[in-house]
């Protein structure tokens, strides 16, 4: 038998049968060295630390990454729940205290027009709500919640805070208007108190700002009255029960003629603010009539 001669360039074939062989043999070999011996424990170990750690490191701080973002919305949603029970706590405080302040404010009223119940205790008094007023700030004109289902009448004479507020001017069965002393063009017949010299006092809507009023024709020629006077409503007024407080004279001036004076009171009421007044039930009754 003549040799096998491979011709220049061409390519060595190994049979496949053979090629089998070979690798059966390796991988029987590869597996009684790996059973049998720790020789690729040390390159494995290599690669897995090489390879797995990192990727278990990074997986294990996704994880923790995610818990805490879990615990942290947790925490957010726990908080927005206790800011919604603050809030409707806060919400019902709030308008407990209001109603609070509110009771309080009129328990203040109460008082006040008790303390001037007592003051003017000669004279049979009703209470009434003011429901309603002229459109300004101040109380010129006002209705109340009371009529002549409550025993109320016509030019009936209305007290509240420190004194004289006006009277009734027109009425129904449940509702009375009441006019101002501070209304344009009012007049009230008064009296200072220190002397009983008589005076004219005339609302003025100018002066109502600074709650004053004005008055004229004060006999007065030798000066006795003084910044501070007491005037109050006198005997002579024809729609005005005698003795109820008006104010106190603030400025005084002699009028050209040089017998009368005049000049400014300051309320002794608040018409700026107006809840609550009383009613004087007594008419006054003027015996020339």
């Amino acid at each position: 038998m003549s040799p096998i001669v491979k011709s220049k360039g061409e390519r060595f074939t190994l049979p496949g049968k053979y090629l089998l062989l070979i690798l059966s043999f390796i991988c029987i070999l590869l597996m009684v060295l790996t059973y049998g011996t720790n020789a690729f424990d040390v390159p494995v170990n290599s690669v897995a630390g090489v390879i797995l750690v990192p990727f278990e490191k990074g997986i294990s701080r996704a994880g923790e990454w995610l818990r805490n973002r879990e615990d942290e919305l947790a925490s957010v949603r726990s908080l927005l729940e206790e800011n919604e029970r603050l809030r409707e706590r806060i919400a019902q405080l709030t308008e407990e205290n209001t109603i609070l302040t509110q009771e309080r404010y009129e328990l203040i009223e109460m008082q006040n027009l008790l303390e001037l119940s007592e003051t003017y205790y000669s004279y049979n008094k009703v209470g009434a709500r003011v429901i309603a007023k002229d459109p300004g700030n101040w109380y010129d004109s006002f209705i109340i919640d009371k009529g002549t289902d409550d025993g109320l009448a016509l030019d009936m004479n209305v007290i509240a805070g420190g004194g004289l507020i006006g009277r009734i001017t027109k009425i129904g069965p449940n509702w009375a208007r009441v006019t101002s002393i501070i209304s344009d063009g009012v007049n009230v017949s008064g009296q200072v108190v220190s002397s009983d010299l008589t005076l004219i006092v005339t609302g003025d809507l100018d002066l109502t700002a600074t709650r004053q009023l004005r008055f004229s024709q004060l006999s007065d020629p030798d000066g006795e009255v003084l910044k501070g006077a007491k005037v109050v409503t006198s005997n002579i007024s024809d729609k005005y029960l005698p003795g109820l407080l008006i104010g106190y004279i603030d400025t005084v001036t002699n009028d050209a003629n040089n017998l009368t004076r005049s000049g400014t009171i300051t309320c002794a009421s608040d018409f700026d603010h107006l809840e609550t007044v009383l009613v004087i039930t007594d008419m006054k009754i003027n015996d020339y009539e």
